[in-house]
């Protein structure tokens, strides 16, 4: 296997945002592009993203799957500046990695094994699909992770909500006005934890897709020309005393 990729920080940004969920990865390499698809340790969220071969300058994949740190990957990629390209390569049990820009320089990863299975993002039925601009996304999971640990993310007559209550109470209001709705009426709630670190996918896109229903686990998608990045939630669901 050997990748180039003459802007490399795409993939920096992907990797940065999936090591808060998820430690160690299958990355696969197949003959469209390279992608992995995880669940983190609780079991609560799933990350997935895919890069085509198209945002390679230099494509020779070998239908690999590569078992890597993601922490490690991640800090040799932060070392990528504007302007640098990246050179991928696999030899015996080692991922070399080329960062070129004013000089060359080489890191050497060790492949480990990981024990996750295979996974794939689940084929869910969402009532609802809203897609807003990312930092009004951003700004509504941070005003309510002021007051609570959990949001509800809901639709009522054409309105889309994101609220969250404790002692202290948070609300945004979108309208079709200022998003794009597609839904019926619907309520759930989620972990504003795993919502903080799903919204610096807003980093890759300026605008953010959310698809839920009724007590339904969340999917949330970023997508710009070069990389998607998905992200599952499993609802908070709370029994009544």
């Amino acid at each position: 296997m050997r990748l180039k990729m003459d802007q490399p920080q795409s993939l920096a940004d992907v990797i940065t945002i999936i090591s808060e969920l998820v430690s160690e990865v299958k990355l696969k390499i197949t003959e469209d592009g390279v992608g992995l698809t995880a669940l983190d340790p609780a079991n609560v969220s799933m990350v997935s993203f895919f890069i085509p071969k198209t945002s390679f300058s230099s494509y020779e994949p070998n239908n690999e799957i590569l078992g890597l740190s993601v922490e490690s990957l991640k800090q040799v990629l932060k070392r990528c500046k504007v302007g640098s390209s990246l050179i991928l390569e696999t030899q015996d049990n080692l991922l070399k990695i080329q960062i070129l820009d004013k000089i060359k320089r080489n890191f050497t990863l060790s492949l480990i094994d990981v024990n996750a299975e295979d996974k794939e993002l689940p084929n869910l039925e969402f009532s609802s699909k809203i897609e807003l601009d990312s930092a009004d996304f951003v700004s509504s999971i941070e005003d309510c992770s002021i007051v609570s640990d959990a949001c509800s993310f809901s639709v009522k007559d054409g309105k889309f909500f994101i609220e969250a209550s404790g002692l202290n109470s948070a609300m945004s209001e979108f309208s079709s006005d200022e998003v794009n709705i597609e839904a019926e009426n619907c309520r759930a709630k989620y972990s504003l934890e795993y919502l903080q670190k799903f919204t610096k996918g807003s980093k890759l896109s300026s605008r953010t897709i959310v698809r839920f229903a009724n007590d339904y686990p969340l999917r949330v998608d970023y997508r710009n020309d070069k990389v998607e990045l998905s992200f599952i939630l499993a609802p908070r669901v709370e029994s009544e005393d």
